[in-house]
């Protein structure tokens, strides 16, 4: 009877401990968590921004202060343009995103200016790299000292559930620095290497900021092909590119096939190539705005031809998959040439992506 009794007073005391403090307990585990992912992020962000140093100081003048220089930097903001009138505001976050630019660069030959061309322009991405790992650890930290302060379960509970895809980002983009620092090929270079093999052994011209074309045959049509000019890690100007193509042609193009990589949904294979239709370009907006309001204006069709990857695959050394790929995307184009367009007939091919390794 007296053990009868005791196990009863037991799974009381049991269930009341659990009743009444549950819900620390379950804070506590969260809790525990983020900061463990908070550690991580910290330790990426100090080995980005070092790594970042150490890539740029063979390059630096003497008596300058790079750590503090590059530590400044990687706080730089661009404040969106307002949007609640909607008029304009394309132009308006261009011309933001020129100024941002023009910034960097003015940065970058300030700290290296014994760097080369290609390496100033290698530089910027790793800085830019360095810039979303320390934002990133910046805004987890923020959440983790603000749960604490205010003991709320839901702002743990939150961050939690989304920390795999939070770590998967952060880790993505510090893997990047070092494909950057060796100048390497990187998957989100898939548009300007289909665009290479096209024109490969061609005369290039310059038409829009840091955007070459060159005019080629293929099936008896004229094909101007364009890509960012490498092998320094640019985008450069896409769709401005495009835009001043067809007003120089007045109008007078059949098609415009786009190639870009894409996002990779879970269960799709690495260097997957479909076909859809619309500008295939990942900008903050205006160039994409520029190849459909031209587009539109003179009815041109656009095709998109992409390559399937994932974050950390756009951002490092390209994949074997990615370059069979390219092969494949190649010969989609010419396909594509061949039975949607007549002789005689004006495409243009524009290579999307960051052209770093990939020359012309």
């Amino acid at each position: 009877m007296t053990s009868v009794l005791l196990n009863i007073v037991w799974m009381v005391l049991f269930f009341a401990v659990i009743i009444t403090f549950n819900q620390r307990l379950q804070l506590y585990s969260y809790q525990r968590n983020v900061e463990k992912a908070v550690v991580r992020l910290e330790e990426l962000a100090t080995k980005s921004k070092e790594d970042a140093i150490n890539s740029i100081k063979s390059f630096a003048p003497e008596g300058i202060d790079l750590r503090g220089d590059i530590s400044g930097f990687l706080e730089f903001f661009t404040i969106e343009p307002v949007s609640l009138d909607p008029f304009g505001v394309l132009k308006r976050l261009e011309h933001l995103l020129d100024i941002r630019r023009s910034r960097s660069v003015e940065f970058v030959s300030r700290i290296a200016p014994k760097a080369t061309k290609t390496e100033k322009e290698n530089i910027e991405v790793i800085l830019e790299a360095a810039t979303a790992v320390n934002y990133i650890y910046k805004v987890v930290r923020h959440f983790l000292l603000l749960g604490k302060k205010t003991k709320s379960l839901m702002i743990f509970v939150q961050l939690d559930m989304q920390l795999p895809m939070i770590m998967k980002q952060a880790e993505a983009y510090y893997a990047a620095q070092t494909t950057f620092t060796a100048g390497k090929p990187i998957g989100d270079g898939l548009g300007p290497l289909v665009a290479s093999k096209l024109i490969f052994g061609s005369p290039q011209k310059r038409i829009a900021e840091d955007i070459i074309y060159s005019e080629v045959d293929i099936e008896k049509r004229k094909v101007i092909v364009l890509k960012a000019e490498g092998p320094g890690g640019v985008v450069g100007k896409p769709g401005e590119a495009v835009k001043e193509l067809v007003e120089g042609l007045e109008g007078k193009v059949s098609r415009i096939i786009m190639i870009d990589a894409a996002s990779k949904l879970e269960g799709e294979n690495t260097g997957e190539v479909v076909e859809g239709v619309g500008a295939a370009i990942g900008d903050p907006g205006p160039e994409k705005y520029k190849i459909e309001e031209v587009a539109v204006k003179y009815k041109i069709p656009i095709d998109a031809i992409v390559c399937k990857m994932g974050l950390e695959e756009a951002l490092t050394t390209i994949k074997k998959e990615v370059v069979e790929a390219s092969d494949v995307i190649v010969e989609r184009v010419k396909k594509m040439i061949s039975e949607r367009t007549k002789e005689g007939d004006i495409v243009i091919v524009a290579g999307i992506g960051n052209t770093m390794g990939v020359g012309q």
